[in-house]
C-alpha cells in the first residue's frame, strides 16, 4: 500500500503494510508515475506503516534513488521503525548518495 502527496516541491510516499516482490512492483509504478508526472526535488518515503521489509524494500528504495538521480533530485528516509531500519543499515543502502 501506499499513497502519495505532492506539496512545496517535494514528494511524500506513505508506505504501509509489507514490502516484497509483489507489493514494491505496485509501490515503484505509483511512485514513479507521480514523480514524472510532479518531477519533485525531494522524493520522501516514509516508512511509519511498515510491519515488514525484505530486499524488495531495498531495491525499491535504490530503484527511486537512480530515479530521483535523474530528475535531479534526492531522497530522503522517513519514520523507520527499529526492525526495519536494522534491513536498511545491514543492506548499506544509507551510504549511498541519493
Amino acid at each position: 500500500m501506499v499513497k502519495t502527496e505532492f506539496k512545496n516541491g517535494m514528494l511524500t510516499a506513505y508506505l504501509g503494510g509489507e514490502i516484497d516482490h509483489h507489493t514494491a512492483i505496485l509501490m515503484r509504478e505509483t511512485i514513479d508515475g507521480d514523480a514524472e508526472l510532479y518531477k519533485p526535488s525531494m522524493l520522501i518515503l516514509d516508512f511509519a506503516k511498515v510491519r515488514f521489509m525484505d530486499s524488495s524494500g531495498i531495491g525499491l528504495i535504490m530503484g527511486r534513488c537512480r530515479m530521483m538521480s535523474l530528475l535531479g533530485g534526492k531522497v530522503r528516509l522517513d519514520n523507520i521503525p527499529p526492525g526495519i531500519k536494522k534491513i536498511i543499515d545491514l543492506s548499506g543502502v544509507k551510504s549511498i548518495t541519493c
